[in-house]
């Protein structure tokens, strides 16, 4: 063996670590899965469904014809997710059984977390890294959403630990792996092209790291880098129908992203390292620190070793996506903080590597202190968001099916604004359907948007006309009007401000119910 294959192995002493492990370890582990699976299913329909989750659900269970149009034209991100959920929801359309497919793909990223870590590390490291993300708060807060998140950090975590097993042991087997999951986390987000180009970088490091003499050894890794670069186009080809979306959609979808500050970015990293206080954020910094630490200037050569190498694509992992991301936000906004829970890997394995290097006194209550620390973060998380996007579209909805009357006919100022509805009135009917009839006698007749029996792709966009909205009303005694995310209320949107002032021609009396990011308004004629 030549010593530059040696730096591309683990050295010896983590190698016998790695090769020597008992039943405590493996019975550790599987304690350590079953209790992030209870983390993840505990309080996992506390917290009510908002309009994200809601529309996850109704583009899963719409046809066929309107989910391939809207996956095309407009909800291409997630796609898979979407895929996966469609399949999910035959089983069952409880709020607890929908959350539940993204908690068991949380739960199933801890075996992939280990298989990353053990590879870089050893058996230890890969088992403090299991046990933070076990009880990390922004993993279980993303695993108890109906959204692609949770599905997002596996398949981020599996196609970094397909790249480490190809650079190990490489193979058309394991290149095809890398390849798969690398395409299926694009799919399930795309912000997963950050990580490939994040992969790009670190491999750039490793292939300079190549110094030997052995003509033979270089020929092979020039190889092996060009086998990875046909394995990125394959990746580009395979991703290019999202690549189109993104082309001819630009940044409309997320132009509704603000500009991260200094204090955004602190947060983020809190939120991230431990979900609620700065005590277990401090705890993971020092450990990265001090998993980083040791090896001093090395970190910036251009001949790494393994040890220095592992740190170095750790560290672009986690930092290469949010940097370039906040750069990005001084010409157009895209950073933002959930978007780069793909991150969450990286981290935790760095700072898992931080704490095995105490003795083995100091390990144990330093992992207790942590672990109790995560766990009251995790308690957090039961009753809070790091954010404040939830609305109340259920309350909304729920009072509106109590207090509707015969012939009563409803409006949402927005096309999208139906979509909450849709899902808590069929919580309310007991049905899995997409959306229950207009023939039904559950709510006011839908006015707008209705473009047929069901709920369909053309159902998902647009705004009421005025000329429409004085035509609808005219059968009606009574047009209830749902709003949601419309602007301050001193300064509204304008279908806001259009149905503010032509209802009241012919229904003149009105009454006001505010509910968390909803307005209900009952419009009557005299």
């Amino acid at each position: 063996m030549t010593p530059s294959e040696t730096d591309l192995k683990q050295p010896a002493g983590e190698s016998a670590r790695r090769e020597s492990p008992n039943a405590v370890h493996y019975i550790t582990l599987l304690l350590l899965i079953g209790a992030a699976i209870a983390a993840r299913l505990w309080c996992l329909a506390a917290k009510p469904f908002w309009f994200d989750e809601c529309f996850s659900v109704e583009i899963a269970r719409i046809d066929w014809r309107s989910f391939l149009h809207l996956i095309w034209w407009r909800e291409a991100n997630m796609s898979l997710y979407y895929l996966l959920l469609r399949a999910w929801l035959r089983f069952g359309s409880s709020p607890f059984f929908i959350r539940s497919l993204s908690a068991l793909i949380s739960a199933a990223t801890l075996p992939a977390i280990y298989w990353v870590a053990r590879m870089l590390y050893d058996r230890r490291v890969a088992l403090i890294a299991t046990a933070l993300l076990a009880f990390n708060a922004y993993s279980v807060r993303y695993a108890q959403e109906a959204r692609s998140y949770a599905l997002f950090v596996l398949l981020a975590t599996l196609s970094s630990g397909a790249l480490i097993s190809f650079l190990q042991q490489p193979s058309e087997r394991t290149r095809s792996v890398y390849i798969v999951f690398s395409v299926l986390a694009v799919y399930a987000h795309f912000y997963a092209l950050l990580l490939i180009a994040a992969h790009w970088l670190g491999l750039s490091l490793l292939s300079r790291s190549v110094d030997s003499p052995e003509q033979s050894y270089e020929t092979e890794w020039r190889m092996r880098a060009r086998q990875l670069r046909s394995s990125w186009k394959v990746i580009g080809i395979a991703v290019l129908p999202l690549l189109a979306f993104v082309a001819k959609t630009g940044a409309g979808p997320i132009r509704w992203i603000h500009r991260p500050g200094l204090h955004d970015l602190a947060e983020f990293f809190k939120n991230l390292a431990s979900g609620d206080g700065w005590s277990l954020a401090a705890i993971v910094a020092l450990a990265v620190v001090a998993a980083v630490a040791p090896l001093g200037k090395a970190l910036c050569s251009k001949n790494p070793t393994w040890e220095v190498w592992r740190c170095q694509f750790l560290l672009i992992w986690f930092l290469f996506p949010i940097l370039l991301t906040v750069l990005l936000s001084f010409a157009r906004s895209v950073f933002l903080a959930r978007y780069m829970i793909f991150c969450l890997p990286a981290l935790l394995i760095l700072a898992a590597a931080g704490l095995a290097r105490l003795n083995r006194w100091a390990l144990p209550p330093a992992l207790a202190v942590t672990l109790l620390l995560g766990l009251q973060g995790v308690t957090f998380v039961y009753g809070h968001d790091f954010d404040d996007e939830r609305d109340a579209s259920g309350a909304a909805t729920k009072f509106i099916l109590s207090q509707t009357q015969p012939g009563d006919g409803i409006l949402f100022h927005i096309a999208g604004t139906r979509i909450p509805y849709e899902f808590f009135r069929s919580l309310q009917a007991g049905t899995n359907t997409a959306s229950p009839d207009f023939t039904r006698p559950l709510g006011p007749e839908i006015l707008f948007p209705r473009h047929g029996a069901r709920l369909g792709y053309l159902d998902f966009t647009g705004k009421p006309t005025e000329e429409f909205v004085r035509t609808a009303a005219r059968n009606h005694s009574r047009i209830w009007i749902v709003l949601m995310n419309n602007g301050p209320a001193e300064n509204p949107d304008p279908t806001t401000q259009m149905l503010t002032r032509v209802l009241p021609e012919s229904h003149p009396s009105v009454e006001r119910w505010q509910y968390s990011r909803v307005e209900v308004r009952l419009y009557r004629k005299q």
